[in-house]
């Protein structure tokens, strides 16, 4: 709580945590309910976000949309952690061929730009919630092998895992007892930053129309449709850009926090 940024993006994150969890009680207005005598309605009165081009609250639908871009967030840096920190750990800990094998393949996937890439794995796995969650997941699975290794070639020479080795400990038990607890803290943070740039990720694509598919509303595909009445009616694309400048900066204000806390070398 002594840091100063942490506790505000934990706040933030909280906060939409909360609001997703709740948003199907909460919203005044169902959100595939269509009312054309209240089309392009500004913001005021029933409808404090004013409504979309059929007449749909635009307020309900960045509350619901907000559960969409937090579980896609959520479950695609699951799947690049998973697969990131164990590739990372066992090419930081036995070296060797893997260790140059699993690097130059994270290299060559590092080497393309995070969202042309995920187009790429959504155009052969086709478009769907758990292509969009494997997509993204698969994009930011090099950071989590960098980190997870840098940390495990680290620790892997210290005096302690020497001992640990002298005592008759097999590889199974220090890797898990002795190098992941040293691994934990740079992936945590990494966690944080990460989840900022899926649930961008997940917005770009389903701007692009290769996410959430209609009527299903997301931060990514609000966006999309209502880019044709920035003139007219603003609010439909302000709103939801909003939502996700807000909770990125939460993110990215807690991943600055936890790197202040968890790195020794900035305190």
């Amino acid at each position: 709580m002594r840091n100063r940024v942490a506790p505000i993006g934990l706040a933030i994150i909280a906060a939409s945590v909360l609001v997703a969890l709740v948003a199907p009680a909460v919203v005044p207005h169902d959100i595939r309910a269509m009312s054309p005598g209240d089309a392009l309605a500004p913001p005021g009165g029933r409808y404090p976000f004013g409504t979309d081009e059929f007449g749909r609250d635009v307020f309900s639908r960045v509350v619901v949309g907000s559960r969409i871009s937090l579980v896609v967030a959520f479950l695609s840096v699951a799947v690049a952690v998973a697969l990131g920190t164990t590739i990372g750990l066992a090419a930081g800990y036995y070296g060797g061929w893997w260790d140059a094998v699993s690097m130059r393949a994270m290299d060559i996937v590092f080497a393309f730009p995070a969202i042309l890439l995920a187009i790429a794995i959504m155009a052969v796995l086709g478009t769907s919630l758990f292509n969009l969650v494997i997509a993204i997941g698969v994009v930011y699975t090099p950071q989590f092998a960098r980190v997870s290794r840098a940390a495990a070639l680290a620790v892997r020479s210290l005096e302690f895992v020497d001992a640990a080795r002298a005592l008759g400990l097999g590889n199974a038990r220090i890797v898990w007892r002795h190098i992941i607890p040293n691994v934990l803290a740079p992936v945590t943070v990494q966690i944080s930053l990460s989840l900022s740039l899926a649930i961008l990720s997940e917005s770009a694509l389903s701007f692009l129309g290769l996410g959430t598919q209609p009527p299903t509303p997301s931060w990514g595909n609000m966006l999309s449709e209502g880019r044709q009445f920035l003139e007219i009616a603003p609010w439909n694309a302000v709103f939801p850009g909003l939502a996700i400048m807000v909770v990125v900066l939460g993110f990215n204000l807690l991943g600055d926090g936890l790197r202040d806390l968890l790195d020794p070398r900035l305190r």
